[in-house]
């Protein structure tokens, strides 16, 4: 199979080890991920990005792909039960191109607005493990131990620490893929970082891990930038994208819609375009696995139209602004206002003038709190291989990520109905802590 890919150029799956991808990649299942955007609303900030789950699972593999590339030429130094087989690269391979089975509408968003149902890690495991899907089938007529044994990769457990980490780690093959397809279809350079030069770098570490076998090094010499443009590339991803204001204010008025919706239906109200997987998981907090297949975007988003003709007042006007883009405001909290009881008293003082505005508070007033950290340095176990066979920590070598380790990117906002804007961010900052930063 040979595919054009506007991030990775022409992607070839034409190895044996890569023979099952193609059939995968017609399973309904997969098929799906075309209607699930990667960046959930972020097209409302960014107008291309409207690339889906099913290109990034595409690349993911095509990355994958290379990487086991770099690690055949290197295996040969490891003992023959530790070398990557064509059983294990088939398996990464499937991995990397599955892992994103079980995404909801949205993308991460849906786990978020409906809390209490599984997470998408377990729905990507029940599609994978489950006797009735396509892609459970086609595994399993390959080998019927092929789907536990990708489940489990998918999650980042497998009996070679270097795999592991490569499909669930920090420098692993899925962020690999997001950050230069994100860039890319957001119009963006932030996400660009040299990737043919890092995976050139990679090398296997001497020391085994607890999952069997060696980790991944880099060599220092030449691997170090590459990891260093990886961290930027991500933390600046995360502010200039993932944490977009527009993006985040859109995501939290889903999340309101979404528990009305619920509200509504536990009080025994009938609500127009209700989708079932959203009416059984709004209910019981689960769903059977068909009934969650059937979501996608475009079910969801006929769903807001739908809701705009609800009877309750409160839906209807959200879903009215959601399908309008008229996305609520943001106020975003700096300083000392940002601390837990400060943040607190902010949001109290923009529900109060919610209330006077007749607004209900708990409806049209929230606080998004948005965080990551770029490079947790003290749980990545790659090594930095240095002149002489000495190893290091990344953090030890390199002062850009010594200075980043552990540290927590954190975006504090009140969010709120447009048409009191004014009024909030005069309250609030009328009542900031001394001494914050306005």
């Amino acid at each position: 199979m040979l595919l054009r890919d506007p991030v990775h150029g022409l992607i070839a799956f034409e190895s044996a080890e890569s023979a099952l991808l193609p059939r995968l990649l017609e399973t309904a299942e997969v098929q799906r991920l075309r209607r699930i955007k990667q960046l959930g609303l972020a097209s409302l900030a960014y107008p291309g990005a409207d690339h889906t789950r099913f290109s990034h699972a595409i690349g993911t593999a095509h990355v994958m792909q290379r990487l086991v590339e770099r690690l055949r030429a290197l295996h040969g130094e490891l003992p023959y039960w530790q070398r990557l087989t064509s059983e294990r690269a088939r398996e990464a391979l499937v991995a990397a191109l599955l892992h994103d089975l079980g995404h909801g509408p949205f993308s991460h968003l849906f786990e978020e607005a409906l809390p209490d149902g599984p997470r998408h890690e377990e729905w990507t495991r029940r599609v994978l493990l489950d006797d009735g899907t396509e892609v459970g089938r086609s595994l399993r007529e390959v080998d019927p131990a092929l789907p536990a044994r990708v489940a489990e990769l998918v999650h980042g457990r497998h009996e070679l620490g270097y795999l592991a980490r490569a499909v669930s780690g920090t420098f692993d093959v899925d962020r690999s893929d997001y950050l230069l397809r994100d860039a890319h279809f957001t119009g963006v350079s932030y996400g660009r970082f040299d990737l043919d030069w890092l995976l050139r770098s990679f090398r296997f570490g001497d020391a085994p891990e607890t999952e069997g076998g060696p980790g991944l090094a880099i060599d220092g010499a030449k691997g170090l930038p590459a990891i260093e443009s990886f961290v930027l590339a991500r933390l600046f991803m995360f502010q200039q994208v993932y944490f977009h204001k527009a993006g985040r204010a859109a995501e939290q008025m889903i999340t309101r819609i979404l528990a009305r919706v619920r509200v509504l239906l536990l009080d025994g109200q009938r609500l127009p375009g209700v989708p079932p997987a959203i009416a059984t998981l709004a209910m019981t907090g689960d769903c059977s696995l068909g009934t969650y297949l059937e979501l996608d975007d475009a079910v969801l988003s006929v769903a807001l139209r739908a809701w705009q003709d609800a009877p309750d007042p409160i839906l209807a006007d959200l879903a009215r602004r959601m399908n309008r883009r008229r996305l609520f405001k943001t106020h975003e909290l700096l300083g000392e206002q940002r601390e837990p009881e400060a943040r607190q008293r902010a949001l109290e003082r923009a529900r109060d003038v919610a209330r006077g505005h007749g607004l209900a508070p708990e409806h049209y007033v929230g606080l998004d709190v948005a965080e990551d950290v770029p490079f947790a340095g003290e749980d990545e176990p790659l090594t930095v291989i240095l002149g002489g066979g000495r190893r290091a920590r990344p953090s030890e070598v390199s002062f850009l990520l010594a200075r980043l380790q552990s540290e927590r990117l954190r975006r504090v906002r009140l969010v709120f109905a447009p048409e009191i804007r004014e009024a909030v961010v005069a309250a609030v900052e009328a009542d900031a802590p001394h001494g914050a930063v306005t």
